[in-house]
C-alpha cells in the first residue's frame, strides 16, 4: 500500500493530530496507517478510526509500511522507544524521511542515533490539543528541509498555537505547557471542593470552577494583561478576595507552583 504517514503508537495525542487534518483534506485516511503494540489494542481502536484508516499491530508485516512513510509520526512511550528503534530496517538511499516525535525527553540526539538518515523533529504538544486549544512546542534537527519545516507547522495548526524554540528550551516549555492542565486540573478540584464546602451542590461547583479559569484565561489572552493586573482588578480594598489572597500566600501557593514547574523541568532532563 502507498502510505503517506506512518504514525507510530495512536494513542490519544496522535489522533488528535491526525484526524484534524483528515478531516480538513490535508490527508486521506486511506494514505496513513497506524501501528500499535498488540492486536487487542487494534480491536479496540479501529470502531472510532475515519474510514479508510489501517491500523496493525506491530508485529504485522504491514507495519513495515509505516516506516517506508515519508512522514512518520512517533508517539510511543518513552520507555517504549529502544524496543522500537530496533524494528526500524535503513533508510534507502536518497531518502530523508521527516520524524516527528513526540516523546517528553527524547533528545534530537538521540533520534538521529537511533533513526538514522531521517529528518527529526521534537514536538511538545499538550492535551489541550484535544479539543483544538492546545500548545505545541518544535525544535528542529539540521536536515530538516524548508518543505518539511512547513508541513510539520501546518499539521499542528489546525489543534494548536505553534512555536520554534531551540530544544534546550524545551524541558521548561514542557513543565509549563505540557504539565500545565494538570496543575490548573488541582486548582480546579480545589477551588469546587472549596464551593462544595462553603454550600454549593457538587455538580454545579466543578462547573463554575471550570467556567470560571476558562474565563480567567479568555480574559487574561484576549485584553492581554499581565496576571497581576487582573488580579489587582478583582481584589479591592477590605473585600472577599483579598481575604482568600491572604490565605493562598500563607499557604505559599505561589511558590510551590514555581518549584512545580521547576521540578517539572528538571525531570524532564533526567529521561534523557
Amino acid at each position: 500500500m502507498t502510505v503517506s504517514v506512518g504514525v507510530i503508537g495512536l494513542g490519544r495525542m496522535a489522533q488528535a493530530l491526525i484526524f484534524p487534518l483528515i478531516k480538513r483534506g490535508k490527508l486521506q485516511s486511506a494514505d496513513v496507517i497506524g501501528v500499535v503494540g498488540s492486536q487487542s489494542s487494534v480491536s479496540r481502536l479501529t470502531p472510532d478510526l475515519p474510514n479508510g484508516l489501517t491500523v496493525v499491530s506491530a508485529s504485522d508485516p504491514r507495519a513495515m509500511d509505516a516506516w517506508n512513510a515519508p512522514v512518520q509520526l512517533l508517539a510511543v512511550k518513552p520507555q517504549q522507544l529502544d524496543a522500537v528503534a530496533e524494528c526500524v530496517g535503513p533508510v534507502p538511499s536518497g531518502q530523508s524521511p521527516l520524524l516527528i516525535s513526540v516523546l517528553a525527553g527524547v533528545t534530537l540526539e538521540r533520534l538521529q542515533s537511533q533513526f538514522a538518515g531521517r529528518a527529526c523533529v521534537r514536538a511538545v504538544p499538550n492535551t489541550p490539543c484535544l479539543v483544538g486549544e492546545g500548545l505545541c512546542g518544535l525544535a528542529f534537527a539540521e536536515g530538516v528541509s524548508a518543505q518539511q519545516r512547513q508541513w510539520v507547522k501546518e499539521a499542528f495548526d489546525p489543534v494548536s498555537e505553534v512555536l520554534e524554540l531551540p530544544e534546550s528550551r524545551l524541558d521548561a516549555f514542557l513543565a509549563l505547557t505540557s504539565s500545565g492542565p494538570a496543575y490548573v486540573a488541582l486548582v480546579a478540584e480545589a477551588m469546587a471542593d472549596g464551593a462544595v464546602a462553603a454550600g454549593l451542590p457538587r455538580d454545579q461547583a466543578h462547573r463554575l470552577a471550570h467556567r470560571t479559569l476558562a474565563g480567567t484565561a479568555a480574559l487574561l489572552d484576549q485584553q492581554q494583561l499581565h496576571p497581576a493586573q487582573l488580579k489587582d482588578m478583582v481584589a479591592s480594598p477590605g473585600g472577599t478576595t483579598m481575604a482568600a489572597l491572604r490565605k493562598l500566600e500563607n499557604a505559599g501557593v505561589r511558590t510551590a507552583l514555581i518549584e512545580a514547574v521547576i521540578a517539572a523541568a528538571e525531570h524532564g532532563r533526567t529521561l534523557r
